[in-house]
């Protein structure tokens, strides 16, 4: 079987590097090229040392038709509002596209623009663009051309609350997520807060109520509400950073309508989630983002506080692995048809 030609746009970010890593590894893939703006001209090897001797590769400026002429499948890790020209172009060219950026997640151009400040330059390929959950939109990922493979926050709280949204358990202006991320979250670019002084031995939330994941997370989740209540789904979120390189751990809080019990709600998720490799669902142990750190895992657990009527998940995972990289690359295992856990399979890093 020949294999499939592959690029990442914007490799030298933390999220690339991941990507990088990953299909170095893939059986069915060949890593064709990398591009770069600040390190064109630079060996991967050079930015990246623990690639030594697996990437024989070079940085290079992005051209995005030059780089599709030499891919079948292009990965896009580059900012928010950065991609949509890019995608645009790849796109004409008759290629595949997984963005990892926010630019085609939102079916809404108005809401876009509203979050991100930035008017959408190709709205026309917003419908075309399948949101990149698999455990949620598995079908249509195969069939897509353009998959928006989601952030790290809203992969968590989706699938750590879908069941319960889908069988209409919970009040839906109840939901209150309150998630800490680790620093790689924030990106590669130096930053005051993410100076080792500032943020070692530090707990801060930002951005209460206004981060620009909240309305991927609304969007998904309306969209399983089977009540469909005027108003839809609203959610108030709480991010965190936490002094860790690379996790995210997501506890969710939901009021009950009615009453159920921990069994009931146990067997409701390994119903919703018979199957799926990726998601691992804890009835014992606690999900921590320890326990899935270089892995594309996602690990679940749902407890009911009966005494005040709320319903408590909790969810981990690797915000560069199943929160970027891996489901990114997991998507195109669908696109391509072959088995959704190629190249995916390894375990996590422990201690």
């Amino acid at each position: 079987m020949a294999l499939v030609r592959v690029a990442v746009a914007g490799a030298s970010g933390y999220t690339g590097a991941e990507l990088v890593r990953l299909l170095s590894q893939h059986p069915h893939v060949t890593l064709t090229a990398v591009t770069s703006e600040k390190s064109a001209g630079i060996s991967v090897s050079s930015v990246y040392p623990h690639l030594q001797g697996i990437v024989p590769l070079t940085f290079e400026a992005l051209e995005p038709k030059a780089l599709a002429e030499r891919a079948d499948v292009l990965f896009l890790a580059l900012p928010h509002t950065k991609s949509m020209g890019p995608v645009a172009s790849c796109l004409q060219a008759g290629k595949r596209v997984i963005d990892l950026s926010a630019d085609f997640r939102l079916k809404d151009p108005q809401v876009y623009e509203t979050w991100y400040q930035t008017a959408h330059t190709h709205p026309d390929f917003i419908q075309q663009a399948v949101y990149g959950l698999p455990e949620l939109h598995r079908s249509a990922i195969t069939q897509a051309r353009l998959v928006a493979s989601p952030g790290c926050y809203p992969t968590a709280a989706i699938l750590q609350l879908a069941p319960l949204v889908a069988h209409g358990l919970v009040a839906q202006d109840s939901i209150v997520i309150d998630a800490k991320s680790g620093i790689s979250g924030a990106g590669r670019s130096p930053a005051l807060p993410y100076h080792f002084p500032e943020a070692h031995e530090s707990l801060e939330p930002y951005k209460i109520g206004r981060h620009r994941h909240i309305p991927e997370i609304e969007q998904e989740l309306g969209g399983l509400d089977r009540t469909k209540a005027p108003g839809g789904i609203t959610v108030a979120f709480t991010p965190h950073l936490v002094p860790m390189n690379r996790g995210i751990l997501s506890t969710a809080y939901a009021r009950v309508k009615g009453t159920i019990d921990l069994p009931a709600l146990r067997a409701l998720y390994r119903d919703f989630y018979k199957g799926e490799r990726f998601v691992r669902l804890l009835d014992t142990a606690m999900p921590n983002p320890r326990h899935v750190r270089g892995a594309n895992y996602c690990d679940l657990a749902v407890h009911a506080d009966t005494r005040a009527g709320w319903v408590v998940t909790v969810a981990a995972l690797d915000n560069l692995i199943k929160g970027a990289a891996g489901q990114a690359i997991q998507a195109m295992n669908l696109m391509l048809g072959y088995p959704e856990e190629a190249g995916l399979l390894s375990p996590g890093v422990y201690p």
